[in-house]
């Protein structure tokens, strides 16, 4: 079946469009884009550069994905921007491509980017993520799968956001947001263990027990990281969850939320 693009859109003659897509009104397709099978964009959608979509993305009016770089370091070459399947952009989302030569920007599958978030050039976001309306990463960030960032949040460039974390809104994220806490403020601080979101995610209650321990050995003893990690692999389960928060801290270049 072949894709259904409105009359008034561009479409470029050397994208590939796969079939049963639907290309809404106005919307604006370039030469080097590949979108797969069964997505929809809205009117006024513009996809560029050398981007490349999975099937079933769902994409509002007047975004805008794949555009250069915002970064003045940029120097030309092909940038790429990646995106999985099962996406849902909403209206005025940007997402920007990678700023080296042969870099990608890559976004999963199965996140949710309300209206006028924002993702920077080379940002690498896993699945599951919902970024709600406003919520802006600065480049090179990474996010894990399941994190939730709320309005008007913002994260700084090279900063990490764990898996399954919950940035508050309006918050400004300078540092690392460990896995499995909440964090939020000005600068934002972790302020707790992220309880809800460990339970719509399955995770035992084993594990949030352990993780609670994880979280007042690491913010309310006053001691050092170093300190912390090896108290948390003598006295707490080492449970996945464990261990990938301590993985996560430990690889930490910009420092912890705390």
């Amino acid at each position: 079946m072949t894709a259904d693009i409105h009359p008034t859109a561009i479409v470029h003659p050397r994208a590939t469009i796969a079939g049963d897509c639907v290309i809404g009104p106005y919307s604006v397709i370039g030469e080097h884009v590949t979108i797969g099978n069964n997505c929809k964009l809205h009117s006024h959608v513009i996809i560029d550069g050398h981007t490349q979509l999975g099937s079933h993305n769902e994409i509002y009016p007047f975004s805008s994905i794949g555009l250069r770089s915002q970064d003045l370091k940029w120097k030309g070459g092909i940038t790429r921007t990646q995106i999985g399947s099962h996406n849902i952009i909403r209206e005025f989302a940007s997402i920007h491509s990678a700023t080296g030569d042969n870099d990608a920007t890559v976004i999963g599958s199965n996140n949710v980017m309300l209206a006028y978030s924002h993702v920077a050039h080379d940002c690498q976001l896993g699945s599951h993520i919902i970024m709600s309306n406003s919520a802006t990463l600065g480049g090179h960030v990474i996010v894990e799968d399941h994190a939730v960032i709320s309005g008007c949040a913002a994260v700084h460039q090279f900063c990490r956001i764990g898996t399954m974390a919950i940035i508050g809104g309006c918050s400004k994220v300078v540092q690392d947001v460990p896995p499995f806490m909440l964090a939020d403020g000005n600068p934002a601080e972790t302020r707790t263990v992220n309880k809800i979101g460990l339970e719509r995610n399955g995770v035992s209650v084993e594990a949030q027990e352990a993780l609670k321990k994880c979280y007042k050995l690491l913010f309310r003893e006053g001691l050092t990281i170093a300190i912390v990690l090896a108290k948390i692999e003598n006295e707490v389960p080492l449970l996945p969850e464990v261990k990938h928060l301590i993985q996560f801290i430990r690889s930490s270049e910009r420092g912890i939320s705390k």
